[in-house]
């Protein structure tokens, strides 16, 4: 073993399996993108947080939409900003350099340490995308066209990608990945995932709430099942009025905390109405 090889075993705040460790540990040791997929609310996007407290790294974050491109990653050329200074006199208008925006990749080669650089749902952007992307994390350098200057990396920075399973993700692209689903907490780990959060809570609340959450997800017409985030708000938001007790009702305090979406209310309601559990 490598004695400058720094496992990673989660932190206090980010609870963590054996099974995230150990696709944790393989990407750190190969240097390889972490590609990170589960339904939402399992923490794919606090992992990078995590990581980068464990490392005692800085965090870049780039989150991606359906028009982002690789090369705004690296890096942008603000011509705008360029034409307003020189129509109002404002700064050097010849230094190109001084228009040059790098984007999160592009900082993270130009940055001095290693850092944690979080792509967050790259299964939102076009389909070529992805392999855009790993070619340039593979060369870990890039040139700036407008000024001739190239960026090399100093050290490859720990990437960790993210992805919802919006689309199929290019098989190339998977190849040069490790690959990790995070599974849906089950109640036992829930529970100390809730006890890290509200360590002051009552037990009895805590029980009723894990039990009426549980409850909730197992209902299929569900279509937005509630995460993990959003029980933590719930048992904030109960704790804050000074809510001591609950039971799956319809009047069960601050449901909008749980339930999006208002078909899931209905739905909701009808469960109740009916008597009898939907369940997948």
């Amino acid at each position: 073993m490598d004695p400058t090889f720094k496992r990673f075993r989660g932190t206090f705040s980010y609870l963590t399996s054996d099974a995230l460790e150990a696709a944790v540990n393989c990407a750190l040791a190969l240097e390889k993108p972490l590609l990170v997929k589960g339904e939402p609310g399992t923490g794919k996007t606090l992992l990078a947080e995590a990581l980068a407290s464990a490392l005692e790294a800085p965090l870049l974050t780039w989150h991606v939409k359906s028009t982002t491109r690789a090369q705004d990653g690296l890096y942008v050329y603000d011509t705008v900003a360029r034409l307003y200074d020189s129509r109002f006199g404002d700064g050097d208008v010849k230094d190109i350099r001084r228009y040059i925006k790098y984007g999160p990749l592009g900082e993270s080669f130009r940055a001095p340490q290693r850092v944690v650089l979080l792509i967050d749902e790259v299964d939102k952007a076009d389909l070529e995308f992805p392999n855009d992307l790993l070619h340039e994390l593979d060369r870990m350098r890039f040139r700036v066209s407008e000024t001739g200057d190239e960026v090399v990396a100093q050290q490859r920075p720990v990437v960790v990608i993210t992805s919802n399973n919006e689309k199929d993700l290019p098989d190339a692209f998977l190849r040069r990945c490790v690959f990790h689903f995070i599974d849906f907490p089950e109640q036992e780990l829930m529970r100390r995932i809730v006890g890290v959060h509200h360590p002051d809570v009552d037990r009895a609340l805590v029980d009723q709430c894990l039990s009426i959450f549980f409850e909730l997800r197992a209902m299929s017409r569900i279509r937005k099942r509630p995460s993990t985030s959003e029980l933590v708000d719930w048992i904030a938001v109960l704790q804050r009025a000074g809510v001591t007790s609950v039971k799956l009702d319809r009047e069960m305090p601050f449901l909008g905390a749980l339930l999006k979406k208002e078909q899931d209310l209905v739905a909701f309601a009808d469960q109740l109405a009916g008597g009898k559990k939907y369940r997948s």
